[in-house]
């Protein structure tokens, strides 16, 4: 048998996965207002934004951690079982939030969700590294990341919805379910890499190998590096990967965290209410994924290298969320508010895509789980300060400078990627 676009068919599975991951991640911050009145009836306002506060902490240090472990775990023993190991387990530690009674059975089952829920984005980027010549990993990115933002756009509304009919805890049940669901398609279709797979066509695999390789502009192949560890992390350029996804991803967590939290408080919206404009945000995520992909897709191919795409998209996508992360200082209505969300998060989306496809620019197969792995981790402790420090500089209602911080964030990405990777390029081994 054969399958015609099977690369499409992997990024697409991979892409329902991150949908789910986000709709597993975004239950507790919408179910919060119902579970907190029911576990914590007598703590006040600041002290149950602080519990809320301490186990998202919880959470994202485990993901952080989750990430350079899975990073390792994929180079190790491929993209299929990675993802086998990664989905399954956070679809069970999800299932077992239902049966959590306080902050600490929040905080383990967070945890547990966080480390696994981490493998989904080495693993993505390795699996786009294996599947995608160089000139569409920036658009398969793109379709990957975009299931992060339909996932927040279908969580907040769904989970709303199902608390009409089941228990906060039956609901937590159902969306860890669907997750192992998801094993029986991975398991099937994703036999092999795309170099030995049985069902991949002889025209894509030919199309897929030949675009990865990696030529001098006299058209000479050129070795695919793979340091080890120590040596990756000597030098600058992975710096610089790691240091933009640390200033950068800080600004999604802020909303992915906050956004109910935000509404709930500034707006004295319940879980309802929040179903109806929490989603907002999202669809602006989703265009960003799709259009900084496409954009660089289309510089790629007009012409321009990778180095010059690469830095116009990052920087585009952080000059677009500048303005409108000093604009939520005062956004007014929250209609308003919600469509400055989804313009930042357009920005976001359109920049981080380009951020994560850095490691397989400049780093062959056998390393790009690492790099990404340590990216992710140092994004993740970034969104730790970040998430630590709301409750402090929202104790009184006012989320200014939570903004201004986030604001601070992108100017830093950018100025990583600019000086720290003068050029995005295979690097070579080090004489």
């Amino acid at each position: 048998m054969r399958v015609n676009n099977l690369r499409w068919w992997v990024i697409a599975l991979i892409a329902l996965a991150t949908v789910i991951n986000y709709i597993d991640r975004s239950a507790l911050s919408v179910l919060w207002p119902d579970i907190v009145e029911e576990l914590f009836p007598d703590e006040s306002a600041l002290e149950r934004k602080q519990i809320y506060a301490t186990i998202s902490i919880v959470f994202v240090f485990s993901y952080a951690f989750g990430q350079a472990i899975f990073g390792k775990i994929f180079d190790w023993i491929g993209t299929r079982i990675g993802f086998v190991i990664s989905i399954g387990v956070w679809s069970l530690a999800t299932v077992a939030h239902a049966f959590a009674q306080g902050v600490l059975t929040f905080s383990i089952f967070r945890a547990i969700l966080g480390v696994a829920e981490a493998g989904n984005w080495p693993g993505a980027t390795k699996g786009n590294a294996e599947w995608f010549p160089t000139k569409e990993r920036a658009l398969a990115q793109g379709i990957f990341n975009s299931g992060a933002a339909i996932g927040g756009i279908i969580a907040i509304p769904l989970i709303a919805y199902l608390t009409v009919f089941f228990s906060w805890k039956m609901v937590f049940v159902i969306i860890g379910l669907t997750g192992l669901l998801w094993l029986i398609p991975w398991i099937v279709l994703v036999k092999a890499p795309p170099g030995s797979h049985p069902w991949i066509t002889d025209a894509e695999k030919e199309y897929i190998l030949t675009g990865q390789k990696r030529v001098e502009e006299d058209g000479s192949e050129v070795e695919e590096y793979n340091p080890d560890t120590a040596e990756l992390l000597s030098r600058k350029q992975s710096w610089g990967v790691i240091i933009a996804s640390a200033a950068i991803d800080p600004i999604w967590w802020l909303f992915v965290f906050w956004i109910p939290i935000y509404l709930n408080e500034v707006y004295q919206m319940d879980v309802k209410s929040i179903g109806i404009y929490g989603w907002v945000p999202y669809v602006g995520a989703m265009f960003g994924a799709w259009f900084g992909g496409l954009f660089a897709q289309n510089r790629l191919k007009a012409g321009w290298s990778t180095n010059k795409t690469r830095k116009v998209v990052i920087t585009l996508g952080c000059l677009i969320m500048l303005p409108s992360l000093l604009a939520m200082a005062s956004p007014g209505s929250p209609v308003t508010a919600v469509i400055i969300m989804a313009v930042i998060l357009f920005g976001f989306q359109t920049a981080i895509g380009n951020v994560q496809t850095l490691p397989s620019d400049l780093l062959g197969k056998k390393s790009v789980g690492t790099l990404a792995g340590f990216a992710g981790m140092a994004a993740k402790l970034g969104a730790v300060g970040l998430t630590a420090l709301v409750p402090i500089l929202t104790a009184d209602g006012n989320y200014t400078p939570a903004f201004v911080i986030g604001a601070s964030l992108s100017i830093i990405a950018m100025l990583a990627v600019w000086i720290l990777i003068p050029k995005v390029e295979p690097l070579k081994k080090l004489k």
